[in-house]
This record gives C-alpha cells, structure tokens and sequence, in this order.
C-alpha cells in the first residue's frame, strides 16, 4: 500500500524482454533501503523488486502488466515515479494507493490557472463511475483531488512543487498515464448495486 505522496524519480535503464515478460531495470538517486521481495510503485504501478545494486532497483513486469498501464509506452531514458510502499508510523499525506492501476487514461488538456495548473484527463469510460468532484484519484502514482468532474472526463489541478517533483510536469497533451480509482469508490459502488441475499 502507498500513499501517492512522490519523493523520488526513477530513470529507466533497460527493459529486457523475456519471452512475453520485461525485466525492468530503474536508476534511482539515492537508491531507497528495500529488500529483494519488497513492493515499490513505479508510476503507480506495484511492483516487486527482483534485484538490487547501489543505484539501481530491478522488477519482472508480467506481461499483462504491460498490457493494462502505461509501462507499454515507456522507453530507456524515460522517468517513472517512485514510492516504496507504506510502513506503519509512516505520514498519511495523500491517500490509500494500492498500486493496482485501474486503467490507461490520456490527457487532453493542460492550462495555467494562476499558480496551478488544471490538466484534463480521459479515463476509460467504465471507470468515470468511481469519479468524484473533490474525490481522490492517482494519476501516475500521484494522489490528487478531482477538481471537475465531467461525463467522460475531469480536471486535477497541480500545484507547481507536484509539477517540479514528479514526471506530471512533463506530461504533455495526448500523453498516455496510469489511472487507480479511490478502492472506497469501487466498494461503494459494489455494495450499492450488489443483489440483496
């Protein structure tokens, strides 16, 4: 579990294929304390470290993980989002991220509002259901508050330290990220469409 709070930027080394999976290698500054086994979420995406080195963290990506996030975009050189799961004592700043990507969105708008800036993302229409004004979502691995909430889109509204600390502002218009839904969404919405027994 995480918490959608980014301190740290990966760099993608290699991503070697084997057969139908990808041994992912990331580059990170300083390398976070984990053992082989620990999660790590790389753009929102829960992954479990297979290999250690003093700068890199390396991860088995199965191919239908590829399939259903944003890693299939990726290329060597690019920057993910890095978050070493929650430990107990640990600051609550964000909100509870599981690292189970939800989805591909895109964004199709970025404006400057001010200080902020409003960007709009198109989620998959099935999960425009789970999304609500004021409610949490996490693009990228990024916990953030749905600002708008349209029928088949909704703006997040980045201040400039969350466009300076994580690869959110870098995004451009058309860019493909990772969207997880807020789990109370899911479970509310299961409970109130579930048949009484």
């Amino acid at each position: 579990m995480f918490t959608g709070i980014i301190k740290q930027l990966g760099t993608i080394t290699s991503m070697d294929r084997h057969g139908d999976d990808i041994r992912l290698c990331v580059e990170i500054h300083p390398v976070p304390e984990v053992d082989i086994g620990a999660s790590v979420a790389n753009s929102g995406v829960c992954l479990t470290v297979v290999e250690t080195t003093n700068s890199r963290l390396s991860f088995d990506v199965m191919t239908q993980t590829v399939k259903l996030t944003s890693l299939a975009n990726k290329n060597v050189g690019d920057q993910l989002n890095i978050e070493t799961s929650l430990r107990v004592g640990d600051e609550m700043g964000g909100h509870f991220v599981y690292g189970h990507v939800d989805g591909v969105a895109h964004v199709t708008q970025i404006q400057q509002e001010g200080d902020s800036v409003v960007m709009t993302i198109q989620p998959p229409e099935h999960l425009m259901r789970y999304l609500a004004s004021q409610g949490s979502v996490a693009i990228d691995g990024v916990s953030l508050t749905v600002v708008d909430q349209r029928e088949h889109d909704f703006d997040v509204s980045l201040i400039d330290h969350t466009m300076k600390v994580t690869t959110l502002g870098r995004l451009t218009v058309g860019a493909a990220v990772n969207i997880e839904v807020d789990m109370m969404m899911k479970y509310l919405n299961r409970l109130t469409n579930a048949k009484p027994v």
